[in-house]
Parts: C-alpha cells; sequence; structure tokens
C-alpha cells in the first residue's frame, strides 16, 4: 500500500480481499480498476462492512440482535483508539480511518443503520426509508471518499447519493426474501396505497402489486444515481472508473427487475458475467469521454474536512 504495512495488517488485507471475492463478484470485479493502494483501502472497508452485516443477519428483533450490535459499536469504538486489535476486520479498520482520516461518525452512523435492522424497524414514508439507506449505504460512500480523495468536498453529497441509489436497488431485488424475515422495508404507506397488507407482501397474489411497487423505488434510485454521475467528475480517472463500473452494474439490476415484472422474485435477480463486462466497458467508455475536461483542469485532492451529519432528503442532480 505504498509502504510496508505491519504483518497483522497483511494479514488482515487478505482476509478482506477474501471476503469481497467471496461476498460480492460485482464490487471485487470493479475495485480491479482501483489504483492499488486504493484498491486496498477499498478491501479494508468492504471486510469491516461485510462483518457488520453479518451480525444482523437473519430474522428482524429479539434481544440477541440488539446485543450483537451493541457490540459492534463497542469494538468499532475501540478501533478509533490507540488500543491494539485482534479480530481483522477491526485491524482493518483502525489501519484504514488513521491512513485516510475517516470520522468515527460514519461508521457509527453505519452501524446504527444495522440497530434499525436489529429492532426490525418499519418506515411508514419513503423518506423514513432515505434515513435507513443514507446509514448503511451513504455512508460508505463518505467513507469511500476519503479513501479516493475528492478534487472539491462538494462530491460528497454525491457520493452519499450513490450509496442510497445502490441499496435502494438491494431493497427492490430482495423484497421478498427480506419479508420472509420479518423486514418490510417498503414504505408502509406505499403498501397502503395498492393495498398489500403488511403480512402479505411476500405473498404470490401481490406480485403484480409489488411490481408497481418496484417500479416506484427505482425510479427513486434512478434519480440518486444520477446524482452519483455527477460525483465522478471529483475523482481521479481510475477511481471515477471503478466507481462507474460498479454504478452501471447494480443499476442493471434494476433493469432486470423491470422486465422480470411480477415474475422478478420467482428466482433472485443477477446479471451474468458476460453482462457485467459489458457494463464495465460502458462505464469506462463514459468516463473515458470526460478526459478532455480533466486535461484541460487536472485532477488534485483537496484535504477532506467536512463531516456530513444528516440524510439528503432529496438527490443533488435530478
Amino acid at each position: 500500500m505504498g509502504e510496508p504495512i505491519p504483518a497483522e495488517v497483511r494479514a488482515a488485507l487478505d482476509e478482506c480481499r477474501w471476503m469481497i471475492h467471496k461476498g460480492s463478484k460485482s464490487f471485487s470485479l470493479a475495485a480491479r480498476l482501483f489504483e492499488p493502494e486504493t484498491r486496498d483501502a477499498a478491501c479494508f472497508l468492504y471486510g469491516w462492512c461485510r462483518y457488520c452485516d453479518d451480525q444482523v443477519d437473519g430474522p428482524a428483533g429479539g434481544p440477541a440482535a440488539v446485543e450483537r450490535v451493541q457490540a459492534l459499536k463497542d469494538k468499532t469504538m475501540a478501533a478509533f483508539s490507540s488500543a491494539p486489535q485482534n479480530e481483522p476486520v477491526f485491524i482493518a479498520l483502525q489501519h484504514v480511518v488513521r491512513r485516510y482520516g475517516i470520522p468515527a461518525h460514519y461508521p457509527l452512523e453505519l452501524i446504527e443503520g444495522m440497530a434499525m435492522d436489529a429492532r426490525g424497524t418499519d418506515y411508514r414514508t419513503f423518506e423514513d426509508l432515505l434515513l435507513y439507506c443514507y446509514r448503511v449505504a451513504g455512508t460508505v460512500g463518505l467513507m469511500m471518499s476519503h479513501v479516493m480523495r475528492l478534487r472539491d468536498q462538494a462530491a460528497l453529497k454525491h457520493a452519499a447519493d450513490l450509496g442510497i441509489a445502490m441499496q435502494l436497488t438491494n431493497i427492490a431485488r430482495d423484497i421478498t426474501e427480506d419479508a420472509a424475515m420479518g423486514r418490510i422495508y417498503l414504505p408502509l404507506d406505499w403498501l397502503d396505497d395498492v393495498g398489500i397488507p403488511r403480512a402479505r407482501v411476500a405473498a404470490p397474489e401481490q406480485r403484480e402489486r409489488l411490481a408497481l411497487l418496484t417500479r416506484r423505488l427505482l425510479d427513486e434510485a434512478e434519480r440518486y444515481y444520477r446524482s452519483g454521475d455527477a460525483g465522478l467528475w471529483y475523482l481521479s480517472f481510475r477511481s471515477a472508473c471503478a466507481v462507474a463500473a460498479a454504478r452501471h452494474v447494480y443499476a442493471e439490476i434494476g433493469r432486470v427487475l423491470r422486465r422480470r415484472g411480477a415474475r422478478a422474485w420467482d428466482s433472485r435477480t443477477h446479471v451474468s458475467a458476460a453482462r457485467k463486462l459489458r457494463l464495465v466497458a460502458l462505464a469506462l467508455a463514459s468516463v473515458t469521454r470526460s478526459i478532455p475536461a480533466r486535461w484541460a483542469r487536472p485532477w488534485s485532492p483537496v484535504v477532506i474536512r467536512t463531516v456530513l451529519k444528516t440524510p439528503f432528503r432529496e438527490p443533488i442532480a435530478r
């Protein structure tokens, strides 16, 4: 990572690389486009985020889940201290937050999103859902902004918006799977609009109505994707390529869901390997078009001093 790192950090990196390869082929593919140091740091963050998600995986609610989230918060706070860490993901977190100056607020906010899962929180309105998406995914975009560095702090809002867009896509893909575990992410007022009882979200007879709500959710996601696109200019060329690749693959999941309609949840929606490669090529082409402007204004990072502490009710770019 540009300079020798301790053996325990190198071991943590190997563990996190394995986690991203096993846990997300899409992110693993996109990460290859980063410069080596940025790619390693992204793996460190992914490993910690995956660990957080695993702590609340399973049925919502129950004191055990809440206790696991509290333990996660305590370990994360310890990683921001000088105390030596023993678990690979917390060795990774401690290393990356020190190296890139990531504020403690972002990982703690992400853990609060995990707590919402542990408590089995319902979301009455879309604005309520946005708070959850900001916490569990917008904050990841903000942490990655510190890793990738930016030419202007104004891009932080675009980074959060892209994370929100990806989380909305995740929610659309996993509606019935999540419902089986007692997690309903669709806004309850949306369910009321089409007459789907909360307890029947995953029922086969509701699939046509569910497809309508999914299109509505994906329409909202598209607005946030467009804001994320506007943020690519603020990244270095290689970082922009990596982020654009991940964005295109994730957005494609939404397009597949739209095409499948009421059959979207008959099997898990995925993007084929061949299609992913084509999407990566499209992403590279889109970023390459910015080269003349990048030559006219060479990329140079600024020190990020802002900490965004509130979710965004509207995407920055429409």
